[in-house]
């Protein structure tokens, strides 16, 4: 553990604590592993997704010259008509990438092409369509103002400006602004490594034939998908069976290499808990109920040099304490910074809702829009943390504060939809 990161009230891998509030297993975990440490330098093209280790100021102006915003006709401003019309000699065009290299004078304008310099000696632009032409004669209206159609450099941004500030998460706009600016290599964090294990001996990986009482281990390929997500390099240790030295072998050389291991089942006490007994035996872990449903059971510490998340094994709990309490974390890992919040819509329900108080539920549900325009919500009928079908039929957790009881078909509810969850 990291001293230095916890907070100084609790010790974030204490044990034999009551039902901790969502909340603060969140504060507690991400407190604990605090911000990442190494960088890495990257092409701006592969940096989508990465979060910024070092804020970017701005090397030139963008754009670096005045241009123009359309296609039409430069020209100087005193030019522009108070009443009737003006007639002026096109003298040129000016292309993007391909300048006019002359002066323009008084009762000339030069044609100019959308994002083209703007010539010496003019100000405004006037678009094609606003013009009428007769050879050589461009012949302007009135109802134009000075400077229309005109880029200025800088505009996007100024010199020695500040582009992007550390710890932005770079998305395509974010990109595409440092490119804008000639940036070629960017400053990250590196993404933890993480390693991921099921454990026990009725599991059976898909593709192999079941033997008696066996299932197929759903979990590591639902953990392998989420993280992908996020961007992370994923270690798939396979099913460990309930032996105390496969347990103890698959930990320790999982800790060596993985900054994060996440394993699926076995953060009870049972007899077959070996999982249980090494982690004692060589880290510091704790064994938490956080007060959530589902998902109550949950393990967090360190293995040596790895942080260790202990999730519960039904699939629907897996996932739940994942998005919940795992991701947050390696947010943080990844740089990001303050904790995220999930994003969260209000929605009337569709249907009562039956709810004992005590924790916080993540009950799946689809969103659909009312006739009102409104948004509303209906749960699913199976709510039962084995029940994964749930998860694809659903598109929400409808989030019920853990004093709420009994609801009623149209009131109102908060909704985390699965498209914020990364």
């Amino acid at each position: 553990m990291n001293p230095g990161h916890s907070h100084p009230d609790h010790d974030p891998c204490a044990e034999g604590e009551g039902l901790l509030r969502l909340e603060e297993a969140q504060r507690r975990i991400v407190e604990a592993v605090g911000r990442p440490q190494q960088t890495e330098m990257i092409p701006l093209g592969r940096a989508a997704g990465r979060v910024l280790a070092a804020t970017l100021t701005a090397d030139v102006e963008v754009p670096p010259f005045d241009n123009s915003a359309m296609d039409g006709y430069a020209l100087h401003a005193s030019a522009l008509p108070a009443t009737g019309e003006s007639s002026l000699r096109q003298v040129g065009t000016a292309w993007a990438g391909r300048p006019f290299q002359g002066q323009v004078g008084p009762g000339e304008c030069v044609r100019i092409m959308t994002g083209a310099p703007m010539p010496a000696g003019t100000d405004t632009v006037i678009m094609q369509e606003q013009v009428h032409v007769a050879g050589e004669q461009v012949i302007i209206g009135v109802g134009h103002r000075p400077g229309e159609n005109r880029r200025q450099a800088g505009e996007s941004l100024a010199h020695g400006s500040e582009i992007l500030a550390a710890g932005s998460r770079l998305t395509p706009a974010h990109l595409g602004l440092a490119a804008s600016a000639g940036v070629a290599e960017v400053s990250v964090y590196r993404r933890p490594r993480v390693a991921i294990l099921s454990t026990g001996d009725e599991l059976q990986s898909a593709g192999q034939p079941l033997g008696p009482g066996q299932i197929y281990d759903s979990n590591r390929c639902s953990l392998t998908a989420m993280l992908e997500r996020l961007g992370i390099e994923v270690t798939d240790l396979g099913v460990i069976p309930d032996r105390l030295e496969a347990t103890r072998d698959a930990l320790l050389e999982a800790s060596q290499t993985a900054e994060v291991i996440i394993s699926s089942g076995g953060v009870s006490v049972g007899d077959a808990d070996f999982v249980v007994e090494v982690l004692r035996a060589e880290g510091q872990v704790g064994f938490w109920k956080v007060a959530i449903k589902p998902g109550k059971p949950l393990a967090f510490g360190r293995l040596g040099r790895a942080w260790f998340f202990g999730l519960p094994g039904n699939p629907v709990s897996s996932m739940v304490t994942f998005y919940q309490l795992v991701q947050p974390a390696l947010q943080r890992l990844c740089g990001v910074d303050p904790l995220p919040q999930p994003l969260l819509v209000n929605a009337r329900l569709a249907a009562p809702l039956r709810k004992q108080p005590g924790r916080l539920e993540f009950q799946r549900a689809r969103l659909a829009p009312g006739r009102d325009g409104q948004l509303t919500v209906e749960a699913l009928g199976q709510q039962g943390s084995n029940v994964l079908r749930s998860m694809v039929e659903a598109d929400c957790f409808i989030v019920l504060p853990l004093e709420q009881g009994h609801l009623e078909a149209g009131q109102w509810v908060q909704v985390q939809p699965f498209a914020g969850l990364v």
